[in-house]
């Protein structure tokens, strides 16, 4: 993957979670936990790009 969108992802999944949580916060007595599951897997699937960016395989290393 490629690196330079580290930072886009990083800001995508803050903002995301961000949302969620706003939408936690503001909807408290009638929560709709199935939206709020797809906001968090969201954030948590651009956190995972990021992570995906920034990892990288060390393949020339010997077992």
């Amino acid at each position: 993957m490629n690196p330079k969108y580290l930072t886009l992802y990083l800001i995508a999944g803050t903002l995301a979670l961000a949302l969620a949580i706003y939408k936690f916060i503001t909807t408290y007595p009638d929560l709709s936990s199935g939206r709020i599951t797809v906001d968090v897997i969201v954030s948590l699937f651009f956190f995972y790009l990021a992570y995906k960016t920034y990892h990288e395989k060390k393949d020339k290393e010997l077992m």
